[in-house]
């Protein structure tokens, strides 16, 4: 990764005439995220909102796509009509115009028109608060700076667990621009959890908490662990974002990805991210982490990763895409020929032996009606046509495939938002023949949490009956083949594909078959901008072929979290 850290230095240092106006990125979990989508859906047509296929999403777009919608509709009640307006059918709601609000105030420093609405009426201590969002907001010339104070807590109670679950965060987040040329982001916490059984579970079988990296035992059951993540950007021209840090991406429309997800830990990168006319097109080169067992202060192996994604509106309203990526399979080595940001990975992997683990895959988005949005995409790792049509479960077709659609204004109730989704993974995707180059990260899946060998429902439900309150609820129902009798039968990705059994038989569920439905519900209240109190309730019942590890839990739980997203036990 040497190599990509020389080429950010020599690009802002040596080259800093072509750098222009950068832009920060929204943190996961945000609240922008779901009104973004609203936006895009009741819009119906395609302009800047090509972007929302990758995470995250950049402050300057979404607040140029806000001002421009937001202008273009009040254009549309005073003067414009259906036929000559392509606005016209926008059909902003009261509560919508609350979260347009939210959206320029959140991201003022891209705001282009008046922000006096956005300060504060009684600031503290005259310095802090002097707007409603930042704690601190210091916006002179040359120089922006928003810091905020990150705190989520929250206590619950398991059914089937005698100890009380609790989850907390403390820490601190600033963003910035400096001199109109070099963007910064910068998220420091400390964090304390004891998770439900079923993650504490999932912590021991994998040496991972779910989303971080390197853990401490904290109260015999529960974990401590320090998450900081950063980055700074830049454009090397009007059309060339540049982001270099270590944080998290994701790609994708649905709620899960095939590609790649932000379920694993953070991870260093380089993000090229090109829009011009119709096209967005992404670089990002990953420094990852093998499979790994902590033993002492040692310096932990790593490896690498290219992914490639190319979306193009193809019509106002369908959004095409294609994806590909390779693991590297080698140790601390980076080849060179993947830093080639426009030649086929596949070409490359070929080239040099065939040791590294590609995938290609599809993607679409269309929306309609000013209401809905279908979308998928299509994973191929690799596979052989003639055994496909035999349907007799050979190995070595390995590919996965997901549909969903979103539904805005649901049967006319306005701000009720629903999604449905489909996340079908054969058996051995994303495994290969060494530790290495599996499609994995820190000890958990870069795609799927599921990993494998798995079908999965998802249900969501999002309403907003008021502009301060959000009910958020969710139901997963998911049945995968589990390992059976010291068996690989190809849901673990860190597993070898090598150590088979057997060659052909290997379908949905093969093995231990395990049955899973997870549901949860959220009440939350917004106190002031971007501080919550909720309520949250999560049942789960499991049944396994073999009997070990059947059962349910149910936990309810209370909290409050200010400038940070919930945290999630979703699986």
């Amino acid at each position: 990764m040497q190599i990509i850290k020389s080429l950010i230095t020599s690009l802002v240092f040596i080259c800093p005439l072509i750098l222009r106006a950068q832009t920060t990125y929204l943190p996961e979990g945000s609240k922008e995220y779901q009104f973004i989508d609203r936006l895009e859906i009741k819009q119906g047509h395609f302009t800047d909102l090509n972007f929302s296929t990758l995470k995250p999403y950049s402050r300057r777009s979404i607040v140029q796509e806000a001002e421009f919608l937001d202008s273009a509709r009040i254009a549309n009640s005073t003067s414009l009509t259906e036929e000559n307006n392509q606005w016209a059918g926008l059909n902003l709601t009261k509560i919508d115009d609350y979260n347009l609000h939210s959206i320029l105030m959140d991201n003022s420093e891209w705001v282009t028109g008046s922000k006096e609405s956005f300060l504060s009426k009684k600031p503290v201590l005259k310095s802090f608060y002097t707007t409603q969002p930042n704690l601190l907001e210091v916006n002179v010339k040359d120089f922006f700076l928003a810091l905020n104070p990150v705190i989520s807590y929250s206590m619950s109670k398991e059914s089937s667990n005698n100890e009380n679950i609790f989850y907390n965060k403390r820490g601190i987040t600033a963003r910035g621009r400096i001199a109109n040329r070099i963007g910064f982001s910068t998220t420091l916490t400390d964090n304390q959890e004891r998770a439900p059984l079923f993650v504490q579970n999932r912590i021991t079988d994998f040496h991972a908490v779910p989303g971080v990296g390197f853990y401490k035992t904290f109260k015999k059951t529960g974990v401590d662990y320090f998450d900081a993540r950063g980055y700074i950007t830049f454009n090397a021209t009007k059309y060339i974002d540049i982001q270099f840090g270590y944080d998290k991406n994701f790609i994708g429309n649905g709620y899960r990805s095939l590609f790649l997800s932000d379920f694993s830990n953070s991870y260093l990168f380089l993000k090229l991210n090109t829009k011009i006319w119709k096209f967005n097109y992404q670089n990002l080169f990953m420094e990852l982490m093998p499979q790994f067992t902590h033993s002492g202060d040692n310096l932990l192996s790593r490896k690498y990763a290219a992914m490639h994604h190319l979306s193009m509106n193809l019509t106002k309203w369908l959004n095409l895409g294609v994806f590909e990526s390779v693991v590297f399979g080698r140790k601390d080595i980076f080849d060179l020929e993947y830093l080639n940001p426009i030649i086929f990975l596949r070409h490359i992997e070929g080239t040099v032996g065939s040791p590294d683990n590609a995938f290609a895959g599809a993607d679409f988005k269309a929306n309609v009606a000013h209401h809905f949005q279908f979308y998928g995409q299509l994973l191929l790792d690799e596979f052989i046509l003639k055994e496909i049509t035999k349907n007799n479960g050979y190995w070595a077709n390995k590919f996965g495939y997901q549909l969903g659609g979103k539904y805005v204004d649901a049967f006319t109730i306005k701000n009720l938002d629903l999604q449905l989704e489909i996340n079908r993974v054969r058996p051995f995707t994303y495994s290969h023949n060494d530790s290495v180059a599996n499609y994995t990260h820190y000890n958990q899946p870069l795609a799927h949490p599921l990993g494998a060998g798995f079908q999965e429902f998802i249900g969501v439900a999002k309403y907003q009956p008021a502009p301060k309150w959000y009910l958020n609820g969710r139901m997963i129902y998911y049945y995968q083949g589990l390992d059976s009798a010291g068996q690989d039968f190809g849901s673990n990705p860190f597993e070898l594909y090598t150590a088979r059994p057997m060659d052909f038989g290997f379908f949905i569920g093969s093995g231990d078959k395990i049955k899973v439905f997870n549901a949860s519900l959220a009440l939350s209240y917004e106190l002031r901008e971007n501080l919550f109190v909720e309520a949250s309730y999560l049942f789960r019942k499991t049944s396994v072929g073999s009997g070990i590890g059947s059962g349910n839990t149910s936990i309810f739980g209370i909290g409050v979290r200010w400038n940070a997203a919930r945290r999630e036990y979703d699986y």
